[in-house]
């Protein structure tokens, strides 16, 4: 099972990875915690996100992908994985596409939990009152300010991947402002429903595949049953062509006799008269 999550901040995406991730047994596949798990590796390609980093800059995507590739080749990866938070932008997708393709694997759905954005800010600020009046200090990523910037960046990059996954009919689409438990209950039916979808699909062409062995089979035995025939007809054919030039010899024969014959017959008529005429 190999899924993306998508969804704007404060959508649950990350609560329900981790369901995910222990319902099918696959991986939870974050790049930030990809790229700082290849910079304590020391992997090539960890080393040059980590000049980057340490610069301030932001990973390239090709950076980026090329861990992605490290990691899902990985033996915990083997019976997927779901990304979250990558991609973000139409040429990730397009560079994640490139590479499952490369290796032969196939990106099963991209849930999509859509909120109502509205209702999040109020949540966060909702949060935050209770924070401040229990004398907790509230987090500096967690308020309003910074989650309707955060919002307005996922509208302008990371949105038209609905588009990007519709159009290529892996988009499924959730609605992430139930609890949390019926977000959960309903991806798991649309991805059931996808399993057994493909199941009966691989059915299809299991039995198709079996119909076309058994149609080459019986075409290879209807062709022994005409080519047996055919060969002892070509081993007779030698004696028939002997027999049938016989035939025409021997008609020649009795013609040229009968032509012979009707020939000598008024010769001999003939003959006989003149002798009873000498006797006479």
């Amino acid at each position: 099972m190999r899924l993306i999550l998508l969804g704007p901040p404060g959508s649950g995406k990350g609560t329900q990875a981790q369901r995910l991730v222990e319902r099918y047994g696959i991986v939870q596949l974050s790049t930030g915690e990809m790229l700082r798990a290849a910079v304590a590796a020391c992997t090539p390609v960890g080393l040059q996100a980590k000049d980057i980093m340490a610069a301030g800059g932001l990973v390239p995507d090709e950076i980026v992908v090329s861990i992605i590739a490290d990691r899902i080749e990985l033996p915990d990866a083997k019976k997927g994985f779901v990304l979250d938070g990558f991609p973000r932008t139409v040429p990730q997708a397009e560079a994640l596409d490139e590479l499952l393709k490369h290796k032969h694997m196939k990106l099963d759905a991209v849930v999509e939990l859509r909120v109502n954005e509205s209702a999040l800010v109020q949540r966060v600020e909702t949060r935050a009152a209770q924070m401040r009046a229990r004398g907790e200090e509230v987090r500096v990523d967690d308020t309003p300010e910074v989650l309707t910037k955060r919002l307005a960046s996922y509208r302008a990059q990371t949105e038209p991947l609905i588009h990007y996954y519709s159009e290529r009919r892996k988009l499924l689409t959730v609605d992430g402002m139930m609890t949390i438990e019926e977000v959960t209950r309903e991806i798991n039916r649309i991805l059931h429903a996808i399993g057994a979808a493909e199941s009966k699909s691989s059915g299809k062409a299991g039995t198709a595949k079996r119909a076309a062995a058994g149609t080459r089979e019986a075409t290879k035995k209807a062709a022994g049953r005409q080519v047996k025939p055919a060969a002892k007809a070509a081993k007779g054919r030698a004696p028939a062509k002997k027999a049938a030039k016989a035939a025409r010899r021997a008609v020649k024969r009795a013609s040229e006799a009968v032509r012979k014959g009707a020939k000598k017959a008024p010769r001999k008529a003939a003959k006989k008269l003149t002798k009873k005429r000498a006797k006479g």
